[in-house]
């Protein structure tokens, strides 16, 4: 047996339904989004970065914002017209640097300031290098790599050091 204000809702939706208000819907007749999709936890956070047209990139944590920032550093100076204005950029990210550095929060991430020489150096490299060589075709990967004189992520050793162990770096572990 409905109350007093349970009526009165179920009239106005009964008039409404009468004036037609709910007839040409959007989504009327449709199935419901997501239906057969097996149930996520996050799946509001997910439709309000793809319904604004966000980044993910958002969601991250300060430090792996900023670790992001820093890799990305090269493609994003690259079109800048002057070097005081790729100086600039950089200034810009190393503040922010600092900045988290002071009062860090989040995981602990290793995030250093960027090193605008290098920043610099590698900007005037990749305006020298012609249109043809500095944009290797998709399946190219090993021309891609040569064609980079960026140093390699890791260091190379040889068979004999790398079964090595110094046991001055790190006295506190075991053997």
């Amino acid at each position: 047996m409905p109350t007093g204000w349970e009526a009165a809702v179920e009239a106005q939706i009964r008039s409404a339904q009468e004036r037609g208000e709910f007839d040409n819907l959007p989504g009327a007749g449709k199935p419901i989004p997501g239906r057969d999709l097996p149930y996520d936890e996050s799946w509001w956070i997910k439709s309000f970065l793809e319904r604004e047209k966000l980044p993910g990139d958002l969601l991250l944590p300060t430090p792996l914002q900023l670790r992001r920032r820093v890799e990305r550093l090269p493609d994003e100076v690259r079109d800048l017209p002057t070097e005081e204005s790729v100086r600039a950029y950089v200034a810009e990210l190393n503040t922010q640097i600092v900045s988290w550095l002071r009062t860090p929060t989040g995981p602990r991430v290793a995030v250093r300031p960027v090193n605008a020489d290098e920043t610099v150096r590698r900007w005037r490299a990749d305006r020298q290098r012609p249109a043809t060589t500095a944009t290797p075709a998709a399946g190219d990967a090993a021309a891609a790599l040569a064609a980079s004189d960026a140093a390699p992520p890791y260091v190379e050793r040889t068979p004999g050091e790398a079964g090595r162990r110094r046991w001055w770096r790190l006295p506190w572990r075991r053997r």
